[in-house]
């Protein structure tokens, strides 16, 4: 079974291009366009990974971090922040929110997926295929 990733932004061209970029490897991916829908998605399903921006309506990128940190099921899942606020305090935050990584937006697709791989080599799905 292969790694099953939440994509948050609410850029819908980032969140298409992210799902092709996780596709590659035949990562399954579900998306959400917010914090708060990305949130009430991860109580109902299990993810491997979160990949979220920071700037978003509804519920940003820190908070949707705390609150999946809140939840037993979420405590050691790999959070990704992939955001345009690409600062030193950027990242202090993110980190202190319970983020794993940060990479800085415009991506490069292939630098995006080694981060993911190594998240995910780090915190391996049960039965989870390499890419």
């Amino acid at each position: 079974m292969s790694p099953h990733i939440l994509v948050v932004d609410d850029s819908a061209s980032i969140r298409r291009m992210i799902a092709a970029c996780m596709a590659h490897c035949a990562y399954g991916v579900a998306t959400a366009d917010d914090g708060a829908a990305a949130a009430a998605l991860a109580q109902r399903e299990r993810f491997d990974l979160v990949i979220t921006d920071q700037v978003m309506p509804v519920m940003d990128g820190l908070s949707l971090i705390r609150t999946l940190r809140a939840l037993p099921a979420y405590r050691h899942t790999p959070i990704l922040m992939l955001t345009t606020e690409a600062g030193t305090d950027s990242r202090e935050q993110a980190r202190a929110a319970g983020a794993t990584g940060f990479l800085a937006k415009p991506f490069d697709p292939d630098g995006l997926m080694q981060s993911v791989q190594q998240l995910l080599a780090l915190h391996p799905p049960v039965s989870a295929s390499s890419c």
